[in-house]
């Protein structure tokens, strides 16, 4: 049984409080699974570092990978009461280890109030990309179950948005 917490949408919340170590991963990447079995023995030791050791799919979260701005592979974050770091250092279980024991994370700078993943803007880019997986969905609908040509699903989207803006414009 996994020491690790996985994170979602409905329960990232859980990170604004006590202190945490969170990963974002994704199931095909390598330099993820590189990490994976560093990863589990880091969250064996949460309990001895006073951390809780997490991670988030972002193939299944897209909108938690929005939230915190993720554009890498794996991308890991420390988090204090609410308060985030990136962490950039080594992947080494004892880089790990030492970057929580010896409270290095108080050197790095905390993510700005306004990119926190707490914030009104990044709850904001939580639903834009929500939004983008459920325009995903409907292509994928309308050119795989329905048959519909590429370019022709692609010209619907086009209609809608200059319908919609034409009523939100009137």
């Amino acid at each position: 049984r996994s020491s690790v917490r996985v994170l979602c949408g409905s329960n990232w919340s859980l990170v604004l409080q006590g202190q945490w170590m969170l990963e974002f991963y994704a199931p095909w990447c390598p330099a993820c699974q590189q990490i994976e079995a560093t990863w589990e023995s880091f969250a064996k030791e949460s309990e001895r570092l006073g951390i809780t050791v997490g991670k988030v799919d972002v193939t299944q979260e897209p909108g938690l990978s929005g939230r915190f701005f993720v554009t890498t592979l794996p991308t890991i974050y420390h988090a204090n009461d609410g308060v985030f770091r990136r962490y950039r250092g080594s992947r080494t279980l004892e880089d790990l280890q030492g970057y929580v024991l010896e409270r290095k994370w108080e050197a790095v700078e905390p993510v700005a109030g306004w990119k926190s993943p707490s914030s009104i803007m990044m709850h904001g880019m939580a639903g834009l990309f929500h939004f983008s997986g459920w325009i995903r969905q409907i292509h994928n609908y309308l050119t795989g179950t329905l048959g519909v040509h590429v370019w022709i699903s692609y010209a619907i989207f086009i209609l809608a948005t200059l319908l919609i803006g034409l009523l939100l414009g009137l």
